[in-house]
């Protein structure tokens, strides 16, 4: 699935999501479209990868 983005210098763009995260952590993106609407970066809550490989709470979930 591609998501439609505005880069820094208003540039617009599709992107795979996997490409989303890296220009995230290069922080070169503004913002991106969700199905709810535009997000703005830095304005609006995201998940970052960095936000999920720094996640420090017990695990939950059952061990199969």
């Amino acid at each position: 699935m591609l998501i439609q983005i505005e880069y820094k210098d208003n540039k617009f763009d599709f992107v795979k999501n996997s490409q989303l995260d890296r220009l995230l952590e290069m922080q070169r993106i503004h913002r991106f479209r969700r199905s709810s609407g535009w997000v703005t970066v830095g304005v609006d809550p995201i998940r970052t990868r960095r936000n999920v490989l720094n996640f420090d709470a017990q695990e939950r979930r059952n061990k199969i």
